[in-house]
């Protein structure tokens, strides 16, 4: 895919809203939990209805579907189900903000993986994830321990961090190569299927028994709605249609912004304790994306024939 400067920062700006509203997403997974919806209907309905809003896109955009976008979305989806079973089920155990938190490991997580998979990093995006990493133990980290303040649904998420490294790494890659709309279509179309088949297998109380009464509630349909407009449908759109303009470490520091927004819906809607460590984390990941957007630009400045002689990532 032929990147040029101003995609780059349409790319940068689109993943970076795509990181809040994921952010945001939290607190909604939180709503329909809590209002009576099991884990198992909660992530069908989501994706079943995203699935019906991206085919009206898809409709409307006259998008063809063709044999590569389709088995990259289908590769990507059979990953993206299993990550928000991990993530869902790991917040019944634990908080809004720590969710998030962990989840984002993946930012240090994925150039390490790029490494290994031999593409390139920059200095500038690796000295980010470090500080990523950094400030994402402070958020998630309580006195007392290494391990301190973790539990089983803190492990459930840290898994699903793992996950997500790959989610991140393949889509940066399948996104040059495939159409956006028929990723994002598969992706969420396999979620919701495979959920709803999981789900009606499930013994009570965690199928969807009392599915219908939960999204009685206003609370949930509002949350619900949140999710599958913003979460869903322009959260794939955003990943699967302007991703591939950044590489895989790129787009996981920018993607660090979700775990800061996690973190501050947690505190200042939720009540969630948020002590001076943690504002020292946010903090470093706030510093983080800046020193991966800004680093290099200012190096660039100073030393123009280098960045002229630079192969694009």
């Amino acid at each position: 895919m032929e990147r040029t400067r101003r995609q780059h920062a349409i790319a940068v700006i689109v993943i970076a809203w795509v990181a809040i509203v994921f952010g945001c997403g939290f607190l909604a997974t939180k709503t329909v939990l809590q209002g009576g919806l099991t884990v198992g209907s909660s992530i069908s309905v989501r994706f079943l209805l995203g699935t019906i809003a991206l085919s009206l896109l898809l409709w409307f955009s006259k998008t063809r579907f063709d044999g590569r976008s389709v088995r990259d979305g289908a590769v990507l989806g059979c990953v993206l189900v299993t990550i928000f079973w991990l993530q869902t089920d790991g917040l019944r155990f634990t908080t809004t903000a720590k969710s998030g938190l962990i989840t984002s490991l993946y930012v240090p997580f994925t150039p390490v993986l790029a490494f290994f998979l031999r593409e390139r990093v920059k200095f500038s995006h690796g000295l980010a994830a470090l500080l990523a990493t950094f400030g994402m133990y402070l958020l998630v980290h309580e006195p007392g321990g290494v391990w301190s303040g973790w539990n089983r649904g803190d492990l459930e998420t840290l898994l699903c961090a793992v996950l997500c490294t790959f989610h991140v790494t393949l889509t940066s890659r399948y996104s040059r190569r495939s159409n956006g709309l028929v990723l994002a279509w598969m992706q969420v179309a396999i979620t919701g299927v495979v959920s709803a088949m999981i789900t009606m297998l499930l013994p009570a109380p965690n199928g969807f028994q009392g599915t219908m009464a939960g999204l009685a509630r206003r609370d949930v349909q509002f949350a619900l709605a949140f999710m599958v407009c913003f979460t869903t449908v322009f959260g794939f759109w955003g990943i699967s249609k302007w991703q591939g303009y950044l590489s895989a470490t790129e787009a996981a520091v920018v993607y660090s912004f979700e775990p800061l927004v996690a973190a501050l819906v947690g505190v200042f809607w939720v009540g969630e304790r948020f002590s001076a460590s943690q504002m020292v984390g946010a903090g470093l990941i706030f510093l983080a994306m800046m020193t991966a957007e800004l680093l290099p630009r200012i190096v660039g400045r100073a030393r123009p024939e280098e960045l002229a002689e630079a192969p694009a990532d």
